[in-house]
């Protein structure tokens, strides 16, 4: 058998077949209004992780979307994927949030859907977990990482924020917003337990957290291009940056982050449906709580 038909395989038993047992790792993707690219994700995903020969399940956690986005993902109808429906668009931060927390992998790993940090740099990441770390970060800026794509204005910006981010919280972390990041189970359920922030600054809140809560983080250089059709405001997200800088200093100081808060029952919690061929049901959101 080639190698080429045994991934084929490896891929259809991942379509059609659903998993005896926990997935080894979970991919979490947020998605918003990604009707163009998110067959083809999905698709790229499914190949590389598949062919790794390890059980694995994937999330699509939609963020509101108004256009085909969920429609494409539901009728698919993968045995191992999983979508998340919210009501509404309320910040990728929330997504991703939703889609870690569902994740039932010993592995679990958020990425762009993109795919401006492709697949294959997943076993990059997975190689140092392996190596005793909890968080695992893709990186743009660390030594040996391939960059095509990326505006001069970005550029500075992210040397800009990097500084900020050293000089008030003290991590040591080239580049906190590169969206590839592996986890632990253990990390990505109380990490993202206690994640309040839903913009995109949530992956320096995680970050922030795991420095403070002590776990072993590591960062890898990985293969970056600045994928077509981003709707990404690099100036205006930087400026949002800088004031959750100290909106999550604040929310430390106030004690928000002492354990994860999880929506009061006394009241009915919003939704998300998770829906899969062979699951259908609901769970509630994380309590975000009141901004400072």
């Amino acid at each position: 058998m080639t190698e080429g038909s045994s991934a084929y395989r490896a891929y259809r038993s991942w379509v059609t077949r659903p998993l005896d047992g926990p997935p080894e790792v979970s991919v979490v993707i947020p998605a918003y209004n990604e009707e163009w690219r998110i067959l083809p994700t999905i698709g790229a995903v499914a190949t590389h992780m598949s062919a790794r020969n390890q059980p694995w399940e994937l999330i699509i956690s939609d963020d509101g979307s108004t256009d085909a986005t969920v429609s494409l993902v539901r009728d698919l109808r993968f045995a191992n994927l999983r979508l998340l429906v919210a009501p509404a668009n309320t910040g990728k931060g929330d997504a991703v949030r939703r889609g870690m927390l569902a994740a039932r992998g010993r592995l679990v790993l958020f990425a762009d859907a993109d795919q401006s940090t492709p697949i294959e740099q997943f076993d990059r990441l997975a190689a140092l977990v392996d190596e005793g770390y909890d968080v695992v970060i893709g990186s743009r800026a660390a030594e040996g990482a391939a960059v095509s794509g990326k505006s001069l204005t970005r550029r500075i910006l992210s040397r800009g924020l990097h500084e900020a981010v050293s000089r008030l919280y003290g991590i040591d972390v080239a580049d906190t917003q590169c969206g590839f990041k592996l986890f632990t189970a253990d990390a990505a359920q109380r990490l993202f337990g206690m994640q309040l922030v839903d913009g995109f600054s949530f992956d320096l809140e995680v970050l922030y957290l795991a420095h403070k809560l002590g776990y072993r983080t590591a960062e890898v250089p990985v293969e970056w291009i600045d994928a077509p059709g981003s709707t990404v405001d690099a100036a205006r997200v930087s400026l949002q940056f800088l004031r959750d800088l100290m909106r999550i200093r604040l929310l430390d100081l106030r004690g928000r982050y002492r354990q994860p808060r999880l929506r009061a029952t006394t009241a009915q919690p919003k939704r998300a449906t998770i829906e899969s061929p062979a699951l259908a049901l609901t769970a509630p959101l994380i309590d975000k709580g009141t901004t400072p």
